[in-house]
């Protein structure tokens, strides 16, 4: 008889904690975001977190439906990424803690260097606002082009200065090229859609960010959550020397840590 109390008096403990659980519903695009969520999921559980993870393959959706509260943050983007969303769609999403960076590369089927590029060559590039800027930025560090203002995050082809070898470039949605790899000479790709695509930075890129990158991927979420105790304990999670250890072990510097 007693047994039968306790056991029923556990069950009722548990089945009140699960109640007692707070819903956090977070958007991540599925490499590195999504796998680094899955590591902290249990260890947010043991905090009275349960992590609902939603996985995207675009960059709008995530942050639009944040801002209509169908979701509670996100965890996929830079600042300047974030910025130019704020400003184009009237949204007023805020940063909550930097956790990784991503280093930009350009990749090609055809070419093993940026030397043997021909004049003329199709270049894809990101058309998602400071996306494109920063496949520019890039191209621009390896001294093969210049933009009348060299610090321009939202640069477009428009705002080249200087083109000498005539490359034409080709602005897609950032998730599209990967797949347009063997249709162009070189692709700048996000390193999360490369690494979906099975192409390793550090071994495939023919141009690199470096290391000290500024493009810090966040932890995104509304001026009214940003301050909540569930996404303060997510924020904690995301920058703990457990996800230090797994981002430095599983991404071998495709992705860093960025505390």
């Amino acid at each position: 008889m007693k047994k039968t109390l306790l056991m029923a008096a556990l069950a009722s403990l548990l089945t009140t904690q699960a109640f007692a659980a707070e819903k956090l519903t977070v958007a991540a695009t599925p490499v590195p975001h999504a796998e680094i969520l899955e590591l902290i999921k249990p260890k947010l559980a043991e905090q009275g977190v349960d992590l609902q993870i939603k996985v995207f393959t675009d960059y709008v959706q995530p942050n639009l439906q944040v801002a209509q509260k169908q979701l509670d943050a996100n965890y996929f983007q830079t600042k300047p990424y974030l910025d130019s969303f704020n400003e184009s769609r009237g949204t007023d999403l805020v940063i909550v803690k930097g956790v990784h960076v991503e280093p930009f590369g350009g990749y090609s089927s055809k070419y093993k260097s940026l030397k043997e590029l021909p004049d003329g060559a199709t270049i894809a590039i990101p058309s998602e606002g400071s996306n494109s800027g920063r496949a520019l930025l890039l191209l621009q560090h390896a001294g093969l082009l210049t933009l009348k203002d060299p610090s321009n995050a939202q640069a477009t082809p428009k705002d080249l200065a200087t083109n000498p070898h005539n490359f034409k470039f080709k602005e897609l949605e950032a998730a599209m090229l990967p797949r347009v790899l063997n249709q162009v000479d070189l692709a700048l790709i996000n390193t999360n859609y490369a690494l979906e695509a099975k192409l390793n930075p550090n071994k495939d890129a023919l141009v690199l960010e470096d290391k000290d990158s500024p493009y810090v991927n966040y932890l995104v979420a509304r001026p009214d959550n940003k301050d909540s105790d569930a996404i303060k304990k997510l924020a904690d999670a995301l920058t703990s020397p457990e996800v230090k250890t797994f981002i430095e072990k599983k991404y071998s510097g495709a992705v860093v840590p960025a505390f």
